[in-house]
């Protein structure tokens, strides 16, 4: 039986959560540059430069290749666990945040008059653009090779 409180120590797990806190926070700053307007909620919130999903799963998989080995069933396992979670956040994510986008702006012009609707929008960041999952994929390498590195 294995104790549960080795989740503390679990390297690959904390170097995952780290990869995903950084990638949170680097949202605040691209925000800021882009928008010209601080937002401290883009920390909790999802789509976005850089992507965190993919660093949390680029790490993930980098940490595991480099403690169990890059020829190990568990290596190809988070793998391919990133390559699913990186095309769908390019794919149908990207593509539900387009589709809020155009509903957003239909409503907009059908309402001009002034008469609500509702005061709550569609979700519109909720994909990411290939460059913001490049930025994912390099914050999730950059953070397990931190992880090795510092050992």
């Amino acid at each position: 039986m294995h104790d549960i409180m080795g989740i503390l120590s679990n390297r690959a797990l904390w170097c995952a959560v780290t990869a995903w806190f950084v990638a949170q926070a680097i949202k605040i700053p691209t925000y800021y540059l882009v928008e010209k307007k601080l937002d401290w909620g883009r920390f909790f919130g999802s789509g976005g430069m850089p992507s965190s999903h993919t660093a949390f799963v680029v790490s993930l998989a980098v940490m595991v290749g480099a403690m169990e080995g890059f020829d190990t069933a568990y290596f190809a396992i988070t793998v391919v666990l990133a390559a699913i979670v990186m095309y769908d956040a390019t794919g149908v994510r990207r593509e539900t945040g387009l589709q809020a986008q155009i509903i957003n702006e239909i409503l907009r012009k059908v309402f001009v008059d002034g008469q609500p609707i509702s005061d709550d929008e569609l979700k519109e960041l909720i994909g990411h653009t290939k460059i913001e999952v490049a930025g994912g994929f390099v914050v999730g390498v950059l953070t397990a090779a931190s992880y090795i590195l510092l050992g």
